[in-house]
């Protein structure tokens, strides 16, 4: 059989293909924010993980207090057309609506049972709370756990048709997996309700249910049938929210983070309490386009 002419140079050819697609793949595995913008946000995380994380860096801190927190509602995942959990309790509301004939005429039940969102969302945080404690309050914790999980498994987005544990930001997802691996501790600080959150956080973010500060009932021990349980009261003991997210972080957590991540107005004292006068400290107010894959 006669030698192939051009047997070596295809072999250069191929060779030389592999050399790139290793190559690319080294440069993509060294992003570790790879669906975030080429911005000045993106390097100043990057940055301030590799100053924290270096040894020698004088700005270095030791892994216990390696702490980063974020908000929730827009920031780890979307917000619209109304907060998730407020579609939970309209949903609650709906089903139990035919054992409280009044709610038909009393606000914000009445907006809620004709579908008008935005007045439900105009009536402010007293009118949520007074719903949240409306719906949520009588069951044992274990029934709330069950009601959430039940939701979250069936409900569908308006809009998407997708279940709400899948409208989640891939570039936040990133952001976690990378502070993660880098040796920091990291806590969902959230306006939304701490019962409602903690049944399926760990299993869309990787955050156990321990690392979790949201809004607080107030709990009832009680025994039912012989056995003992955690009854919900209608009472708020905190709102997780504006100056209560700092109150939330000390309560829980007991050590102030070096990182916090918000979106919106709610999430300014808790970030003016984790970036406050100390050089090796970082807060973001995140913003995400309208397709839910990037970060500016």
């Amino acid at each position: 059989m006669k030698p192939n002419p051009t047997a070596p140079r295809l072999r250069r050819i191929a060779g030389l293909l592999s050399g790139i697609l290793l190559l690319t793949r080294a440069v993509a595995a060294e992003d570790p924010l790879p669906s975030w913008n080429e911005t000045e946000s993106k390097r100043a995380i990057v940055g301030f993980v590799e100053n924290v994380t270096t040894a020698a860096s004088p700005d270095f801190v030791a892994e216990p207090e390696r702490i980063a927190v974020f908000d929730n509602d827009g920031t780890l995942w979307a917000e619209q057309p109304a907060y998730f959990q407020l579609l939970f309790m309209a949903d609650r509301v709906k089903a139990l609506a035919s054992q409280h004939a009044d709610w038909n005429k009393r606000e914000p039940f009445a907006s809620l049972l004709r579908g008008d969102m935005q007045a439900v969302n105009a009536a402010g945080d007293k009118a949520l709370m007074e719903m949240m404690a409306a719906t949520h309050a009588g069951l044992t914790t274990d029934e709330f756990q069950r009601a959430v999980v039940d939701w979250i498994s069936t409900a569908r987005h308006p809009a998407s048709g997708r279940p709400y544990t899948e409208m989640v930001y891939q570039p936040m997802l990133e952001l976690l997996a990378y502070f993660r691996a880098n040796g920091f501790k990291t806590f969902i600080v959230s306006g939304g309700g701490i019962e409602f959150m903690r049944p399926w956080v760990e299993r869309v973010y990787g955050i156990p249910p321990d690392q979790v500060v949201g809004s607080t009932g107030k709990l009832k021990f009680d025994m039912r049938a012989g056995a003992p349980v955690l009854r919900k009261l209608p009472e708020i003991e905190l709102v997780n929210d504006g100056e209560g997210k700092p109150v939330g972080i000390q309560t829980h957590i007991g050590r102030r983070p070096i990182a916090a991540f918000g979106n919106s107005d709610g999430d300014l004292e808790m970030l003016q309490w984790v970036t406050f006068g100390i050089r090796h400290r970082f807060g973001l107010i995140v913003h995400h386009d309208d397709e839910a894959r990037e970060c500016l």
